[in-house]
């Protein structure tokens, strides 16, 4: 049987003489079959290295570099517009050294007794394999020549088919005398995540990104379309493969400019963000490179005595989508952990671990001893197991599962302080380690909440990225909006009356123009570099001045970057709220005062720095807030010119398949934005494409820092102290993309996915702050690293994502029962059927969602203590907590979010649409009862 290779191989290969034989393989495991070579049009530049084989497997048609065996293209079958998981469409410019494919190999070995290590890799220099011929297999080499001389094992490689999965397996043999230790053994996962060159409908269409489960025996990854479109691509262990660590694959180089062993030449930066390695060990790396680094797992190594062989492998395996990867793990014999309701968690919160498992569990051991306790195993519907997990000292925990086979199962938590103490920690850490006064700085920034350097215990006064420590931009701007947004739901009055004097001079005044043409105008920065007019000795030597970013006089005052808008913007609807809905919090300005502000920043931000407005802005969700409460306060002219210029926008990513660019060529931070405008609009088929794209870059993983961790990559170049292209970890992404995930969920709740991952971003937010209050911009991921980041910087947008959206949710799961995400669950007399209470956790406690009825309960004054609802009847009873010297009376809206939803209503008085309850010494009850059909 003779086939075409698929029409992105032709597309990549059409300019070059390339030899193809095409073979086939079905799920019985049939011999190949030979084919036909594919005729291509002649190009000077062939070479045996652009020859390929094409097969196609049951799921995927697979092509394999000839001279290498490594892979070139895995297109799923089940995707019909040529989609394909590897860069195949950089082939050809990926044929020399060191550019790295799946099914080349990085190993660390040193004979057993001796100390040094020697370091070999099947990619640093490219040399022929040797082809075997092994019975049912696709493709077989001694792939021993490409590691090198003086390489000591044997290794060779088969691409197969078995029980109709794409296997890849490895076998390493010892053949000499002495026993050989690997210290590093490394499986390169290389899949499309290159956005360098394409446009945002290019990179959605074809590109992936993956994320790691380093959950040892039981971890995986998986690869996942930038659209969020299925299918979902998954790569299993083999057995003796474990998930050991993930480690970058960097591009570093020489001091001769020569390629370094174990990188790629292909350049990181903002529109690549590498490579990685699936490490099966890493022990040779832990106690070198990486000495007194706590990772992920224990680290370990193999060894192999003289004669003895191991085999290793992965399998690829498709899901559906996004949302069946847990259903096609356990298709596949794997076992899978829910926990719920995530993986961080609060020493005052429930939580459970559900584990599906053919192997029943033998042990669970916790490290470090007492951070986590765990309950007996209680049996759940559908072979799921469950176990009730208390936090109990702060930090890293690490769960590992034991299974009866000996197979062993990894994972990740975070225990925090419960949750208001962490917020309450932060918001005093920000009012007194971070604030700034000094009535002759130079710059005139005091007073403010400044940047902050953990490592040095400083406020940041000077950086050459300028911005950093100039109030503005994402970087400088973060610590002040971080205050101003713990403020939301928990005002502290030392801490507000702080802020206002800051607002009152220096925000108003020194960020945002206060009068003239060019009012209410938002600065890049307040600091800037002009030693010629600035005093002598302004600027501190030691730093590099000589770089783009330290902006002179005339860039620091640009008014033209729209992403600086949205800042200002919710620091004066926040002081509105605070001035509305309290008594005496705020005395600077009235709260009409600050809604004005709110309004005419957010039109500014469309008339003076107009041409980032073509996307979404990070929090740019507070402009559909502000416009609610203009409509609410009967502001109607104001509302009315925000929402036609708003419209505007919608109408122009209504015509764009993914309108989510940034000023990088990729963003993850501009969904949201996107997501509300477009539901504020109706327009439900734009919010549908943008929640599917946030879930492909937003993964649910049994890790605390995975688990809804939006994808980011470059922003620590821009606001962090150890500036680097690097994966991070609950960056302010991860909170922005919950907003509208979150909403999402409160429309379907069906969708437990939307939750699942909603909720992970949410909590990532919190664990960047530490023990005493100080807040990091992310975790640093790589393995040489595996800390928060010393700098505040941009941590300030990642609270405002969990500001706005921090919330208890009671949900009646199918298969896992009631559970609170938020909150602790119980039932009258424990029966099924009974009233089920849920006390909240959250940060806020000012906001509830009842899934089962959709009801969507907030607080714009006031606190909940429980909420109680009956199952049967539809009751709710919301208890509210005392009043205080600021919050005589509580506020109150009521909504149904679902289509199936009853209206809700209560016997109280309402007010601008909310209802409203008198407050008193003690606890306050209100009942809501569901409208009858």
């Amino acid at each position: 049987m003779t086939l075409r290779p698929p029409a992105h191989i032709l597309r990549t290969c059409s300019s070059l003489m390339v030899l193809t034989t095409v073979l086939v393989l079905g799920a019985a495991s049939v011999p190949a079959v030979a084919a036909e070579p594919v005729a291509a049009a002649s190009h000077p530049w062939n070479s045996p290295d652009a020859q390929v084989s094409v097969f196609e497997t049951p799921d995927f048609m697979l092509s394999l570099q000839e001279t290498s065996q490594t892979l070139v293209s895995l297109a799923p079958k089940a995707a019909k517009d040529g989609f394909d998981f590897a860069p195949a469409n950089r082939f050809t410019q990926r044929l020399g050294d060191g550019a790295y494919r799946i099914g080349d190999l990085d190993l660390r070995l040193r004979t057993v007794g001796s100390e040094a290590w020697s370091d070999y890799s099947t990619a640093y220099k490219r040399t022929r394999v040797k082809p075997l011929k092994v019975k049912g297999a696709l493709a077989a080499a001694d792939i021993t020549p490409s590691l090198g001389a003086g390489f000591p094992l044997k290794v060779t490689r088969t691409w197969s088919v078995v029980a109709g999965k794409l296997v890849l397996r490895y076998t390493l043999t010892n053949p000499g005398k002495t026993a050989i230790e690997i210290g590093g053994l490394g499986l390169p996962m290389v899949f499309d995540n290159i956005i360098t060159g394409r446009h945002l409908d290019d990179a959605h269409e074809t590109a992936s990104f993956y994320d790691p489960y380093v959950g040892r025996d039981a971890g995986y990854l998986q690869v996942n379309r930038l659209n969020g479109a299925g299918p979902s691509l998954l790569v299993l262990p083999e057995k003796n493969t474990p998930f050991e660590l993930y480690k970058p694959i960097l591009n570093e180089r020489n001091p001769d400019k020569s390629l370094k062993i174990y990188n790629d030449p292909e350049q990181r930066n903002m529109t690549f963000e590498g490579f990685y390695d699936w490490m099966v060990a890493s022990k040779g790396f832990a106690d070198t490179e990486w000495k007194g680094i706590q990772q992920w797992n224990e680290t370990t190594s193999l060894v192999l005595k003289a004669g003895e062989s191991r085999t290793i492998g992965v399998r690829f395996v498709l899901s559906p989508g996004v949302r069946e990867i847990e259903t096609t793990l356990m298709q596949n014999g794997r076992p899978v952990v829910v926990g719920l309701p995530g993986y961080v968690v609060p020493t005052d919160t429930d939580a459970e671990l559900f584990v599906h498992s053919a192997q029943t569990v033998k042990s669970v051991s916790i490290f470090p001893e007492g951070a986590l306790e765990v309950g007996t195993a209680q049996k759940a519907k559908d072979g799921w197991v469950k176990y009730a997990v208390t936090g109990k000292i702060d930090g890293r925990a690490r769960m590992t599962i034991t299974y009866a086979d000996g197979s062993v199962q990894t994972v990740q938590y975070l225990v925090t302080k419960p949750e208001q103490q962490v917020v309450a920690d932060m918001g005093h850490f920000l009012t007194t380690k971070q604030w700034y006064e000094n009535p002759s700085d130079p710059f005139k920034r005091s007073p403010s909440i400044m940047g902050y350097d953990r490592d040095k215990n400083e406020i940041i006064t000077q950086d050459n990225r300028v911005w950093i420590s100039g109030l503005s931009d994402e970087g400088g701007a973060g610590s002040w909006l971080a205050t101003i947004m713990k403020q939301l739901d928990n005002p502290v009055p030392e801490e507000v009356a702080k802020f206002e004097q800051f607002a009152d001079t220096t925000l108003w005044g020194q960020i945002q123009t206060p009068d003239g043409s060019d009012k209410y105008g938002v600065r890049k920065s307040v600091m800037f570099y002009d030693p010629k007019t600035m005093p002598e000795g302004t600027y501190d030597p030691k730093l590099n001045w000589n770089t783009w970013s330290a902006w002179d006089r005339e860039g620091a005052a640009d008014l033209g970057r729209s992403y600086n808008y949205p800042h200002v913007a919710a620091a004066w609807w926040t002081l509105y709220r605070l001035g509305r809905y309290h008594d005496g919090l705020t005395t600077k300005e009235t709260w009409q005062t600050y809604l004005t502000r709110a309004a005419e920043t957010t039109k500014a931000m469309m008339t003076k720095a107009p041409y980032y407005t073509q996307f979404g802005q990070m929090e740019g969700d507070v402009f559909v807030y502000i416009l609610q409460d203009l409509k609410r306060e009967g502001y109607t002219d104001e509302a009315a010119e925000i929402e036609t210029m708003m419209k505007g926008r919608a109408d122009i990513w209504k015509t764009l398949k993914y309108p989510f660019g940034s000023e990088m060529p990729w963003d993850s931070t501009g969904q949201a934005e996107v997501y509300m405008w477009s539901r504020y609009f109706g327009d439900e088929k734009a919010a549908d494409v943008t929640r599917e794209v946030i879930l492909a870059y937003d993964p649910t993983i049994p890790h605390w820092g995975y688990n809804g961790s939006a994808r980011r990559f470059w922003d620590f170049l821009y606001a962090g102290k150890q500036s680097r292209i690097e994966r991070q970890l609950h960056h302010y992404g991860s909170s922005l993309n919950a907003v509208p995930l979150f909403d999402a969920y409160r429309a379907n709740p069906s969708d437990f996915q939307l939750l699942r991952v909603a909720y992970g971003g949410l909590m990532g937010s919190l664990t960047n702050i530490d023990s005493e209050g100080f807040a990091g911009s992310a975790f640093h991921s790589f393995p040489d690293a595996m800390h928060w980041d010393d700098m505040s910087g941009d941590y300030g947008m990642s609270f405002y994502g969990h500001a706005v959206s921090a919330a208890a949710y009671l949900v009646d799961h199918p298969t896992f029962g009631w559970a609170g995400f938020g909150g602790n669950v119980s039932q009258a007399d424990g029966q099924a059927g009974s009233v089920v209470t849920l006390k909240p956790t959250d940060s806020a406690r000012a906001r509830l969602f009842i899934a089962p009825a959709g009801l969507w309960l907030t607080l714009d004054a006031g606190k909940f203590t429980a909420v109680s609802y009956d199952p049967a009847t539809g009751k709710v009873t919301a208890t509210l907590a005392a009043a205080d010297a600021y919050t005589p009376q509580a506020v109150l809206n009521v909504a149904t979010t679902t289509k199936d939803g009853k209206p809700y209503t209560a016997n109280a008085e309402m007010q601008r649409g909310a209802y409203i309850v008198k407050l008193g010494a003690a606890e306050t009850t209100l009942e809501l009862t569901p409208k009858a059909n």
